[in-house]
């Protein structure tokens, strides 16, 4: 596998999870086929789960190099993808979620459109142009897209996706908080980086079910918009010139 390469990784994958024990495998070997001619890690972090992830995961280490980190109580996707960012190697990071709809096959698109920019905080963001889900999750983030949209500018028509691309060391300048994940658009551009979109692919879910209800995650949304939008207000970027 080229996850044994010698050479450090030029991409990290993090996958946050959350009992998501049928879903390890496959998608691990998604991942290590859509990305077999690029050195890359792959580090899972299990946040908490109370199925066989854990399990699953160390058997699986015993085949393919995982990087593999546990919070012993479950702290949100947020705080698992920053735990992930930590222990990467990769100077570029590619975040994926955990239940198999994200597509690692789009994976060398994005990574390759980052690379093209000559431009440090870029974030390259999935848009799941066919959602695979069901009419009511569709409907609630369409109707927090709108909103956020307009309060944040972010200019992104899908913060949603879990599949995003960009430099380690970017993300680890921005402020890190609970569903921080959610509004990686508008904290790149707080930062003074810059956003694009790229159509990606989306599937439906086929093992297990969904750890997040529609319901929590809207009215938990409105209480991060405001805090997002008050952020944004209490920052100005300086233009900072060399003295002499």
């Amino acid at each position: 596998m080229t996850s044994t390469c010698p050479l450090p990784p030029e991409l990290s994958v993090i996958v946050p999870v959350r009992n998501e024990g049928p879903n390890i495998a496959p998608l691990v070997a998604e991942i290590e086929a859509a990305l077999a001619t690029t050195p890359h890690e792959i580090v899972y972090v299990d946040d908490g789960s109370t199925d066989d992830t854990a399990d699953r995961l160390a058997d699986l280490r015993a085949t393919a190099p995982l990087v593999v980190r546990r919070h012993r109580i479950s702290c949100g996707q947020s705080a698992a993808i920053v735990t992930g960012v930590r222990a990467a190697r990769g100077a570029w990071i590619a975040t994926l979620d955990g239940d198999g709809q994200n597509d690692p096959a789009d994976i060398p698109a994005l990574f390759a459109r980052a690379q093209a920019q000559n431009d440090a905080m870029v974030l390259i963001a999935g848009h799941r142009v066919n959602r695979r889900d069901t009419h009511t999750k569709r409907l609630a983030s369409q109707f927090a897209n709108r909103i956020r949209a307009r309060l944040l500018g972010d200019a992104t028509p899908d913060t949603g996706c879990g599949l995003k691309l960009f430099q380690r060391e970017a993300f680890l300048t921005l402020p890190h908080f609970d569903h921080m994940h959610r509004y990686l658009p508008a904290l790149f551009i707080r930062a003074g980086g810059r956003v694009e979109s790229v159509p990606v692919n989306h599937r439906p879910r086929t093992r297990g079910q969904s750890n997040y209800g529609t319901l929590d995650r809207l009215w938990v949304g409105i209480f991060d918009l405001g805090g997002v939008f008050w952020l944004q207000r209490r920052w100005k970027r300086p233009v900072v010139e060399t003295v002499p």
